[in-house]
């Protein structure tokens, strides 16, 4: 059985559960507008989103794909027949979603370390943990789940423990008798 946490870094717990969930809900979203990127960027559409330049404050501008790109080319390494190339100016939001999701992934990583190291938890708790930056929705569900249960934990184990600072009483001592 692994060890508990102690009551003492109960705080520190609250702590790191709140962080995890605000870097869950944000990842979350990160992930579902990536993947919208995505599907607009690899599938026949092809567009990628850009602000400001010549289409205005945000507008779509079509990605030139090669000439023999077949859509199984996107997903074989090191061929050099399709290439796609975005032909929009401005800031390509795109790509900035890609990145920033990327970064705050890092961020997400760190906060599901915290909570992790905190509870002391299985090892394979925590890759489900991971998992939910990268598969779309499960940011969502492991924060509701993982904040029911933690905080079911706590107040249990609270309940349970006497508060650290209540006095114990001590054991009375004998009374000398007078004859």
């Amino acid at each position: 059985m692994p060890a508990q946490p102690k009551l003492a870094s109960f705080p520190a717990i609250r702590s790191a559960l709140k962080f995890y969930q605000i870097a869950a809900v944000i990842t979350g979203i990160g992930l579902l507008l990536l993947l919208a990127e995505m599907i607009l960027k690899y599938t026949p559409i092809h567009l990628e989103l850009f602000a400001g330049g010549s289409g205005g404050f945000l507008w779509f501008a079509p990605v030139i794909v090669g000439a023999d790109c077949q859509w199984f080319s996107l997903f074989i390494p090191n061929l050099d027949s399709c290439e796609l190339i975005p032909t929009g100016d401005g800031v390509n939001i795109s790509l900035a979603i890609l990145v920033i999701h990327g970064w705050f992934y890092v961020v997400y990583l760190f906060a599901c370390f915290r909570v992790w190291s905190l509870m002391r938890w299985h090892f394979g708790r925590f890759i489900m943990l991971a998992l939910g930056g990268v598969v779309p929705f499960l940011s969502f569900i492991m924060e509701i789940r993982v904040a029911r249960e933690v905080k079911t934990y706590l107040t249990g184990r609270e309940a349970a423990e006497p508060p650290a600072d209540a006095e114990t009483p001590t054991p009375a001592t004998p009374t000398e008798h007078t004859r």
